[in-house]
């Protein structure tokens, strides 16, 4: 196959971690040709679509020297057999500008997640069509309706509709003095809404990573917040775990599969707080090799299996 990957730069990513490294190190075992760019890198001319791209001759597990790339070339995207996206959020206007490029070379070539679901479907907004899965949430600028929020629900967490990564997550206790200036400064840095969530306890349990390939969960780890900490993303001090799956994550995940399949949002992760679904994650979502590392399935492998799949059918 002829592959090209929108992805963050290559050359800082952690090679023992990093999703989309992972997914392009199995493509580049089974002798696909992989170019690599950054959305910045697309173009749009007279209805086609391309990308200063760099093809990579070489990939390997070994930080440092992980990617060898070659020189940029204008690389007609129409040409490809897989786009694959995979850049991090935010979720902004140039994220939705490269999602609208991307959609026009539907039918020909196979984007993973389909651009057109990615656009409509922010991972904090998704979450919501689902509310009986969800912990009570409000989304608005309205700041009386939050505190009408915060009056009912007491401990709760505030956080911006698109951020990522953990940035700018608060925990707010009942009693918390800081409450009236936390809203304000979000209100001055942030033109969109916000989320207002209750609090749930058992995230100093973990908040569960699950992905799903084509709908159906293949793979789970719990993320556990450092001491002192409300987050539990690993890049800000969480710890990774291995976890086996309830009876209430497989509901959650029956659930919501249909709506992913559905939509094109072939690879994708799901958080789970307690019994709760907290985010739909259909941008980049990260887990795979830590997946794999406690014993559970080749994601990257299982991906490429389908992707092969569907091209052949």
């Amino acid at each position: 196959m002829k592959l090209a990957i929108q992805m963050d730069p290559i050359e800082g990513i952690n090679v023992h971690a990093d999703t989309t490294f992972d997914l392009a190190l199995e493509a580049h075992g089974r002798g696909h040709e992989i170019w690599i760019y950054q959305p910045q890198q697309l173009a749009l001319r007279d209805g086609r679509v391309s990308a200063a791209a760099r093809k990579a001759t070489s990939l390997k597990r070994e930080q440092g020297s992980h990617a060898v790339l070659g020189p940029p070339e204008r690389l007609d995207l129409h040409e490809m057999n897989v786009v694959l996206v995979r850049q991090d959020p935010p979720f902004d206007m140039a994220y939705i500008t490269a999602a609208q490029f991307l959609e026009r070379l539907q039918p020909g070539v196979l984007v993973v997640n389909d651009p057109r679901a990615i656009r409509d479907a922010p991972e904090k907004l998704f979450v919501t069509q689902f509310p009986d899965l969800t912990p009570p949430t409000l989304i608005t600028r309205d700041t009386a309706q939050i505190r009408a929020f915060r009056a009912e629900h007491g401990d709760m967490i505030l956080k911006p509709l698109y951020g990522n990564g953990g940035a700018g997550v608060f925990r707010l206790t009942a009693d918390d003095s800081n409450f009236n200036a936390l809203v304000e400064l979000f209100m001055q840095a942030f033109a969109e809404p916000v989320i207002a969530q209750k609090y749930i306890p058992a995230v100093r349990k973990g908040d569960k990573r699950i992905i799903l390939l084509d709908g159906e969960a293949v793979g789970a780890i719990n993320r556990v917040p450092a001491a002192g900490e409300t987050r539990s993303n690993l890049h800000v001090g969480g710890k990774a775990e291995p976890v086996e799956m309830t009876e209430r994550d497989q509901e959650i995940c029956d659930r919501i599969g249909p709506a992913l399949s559905e939509r094109g949002l072939i690879l994708t992760g799901i958080d789970v707080i307690g019994d709760y679904l907290t985010e739909i994650n259909v941008t980049s979502p990260t887990g795979v090799q830590e997946i794999r590392r406690f014993g559970g399935a080749d994601i990257s492998a299982l991906f490429w299996d389908w992707a092969e799949g569907r091209l052949e059918a």
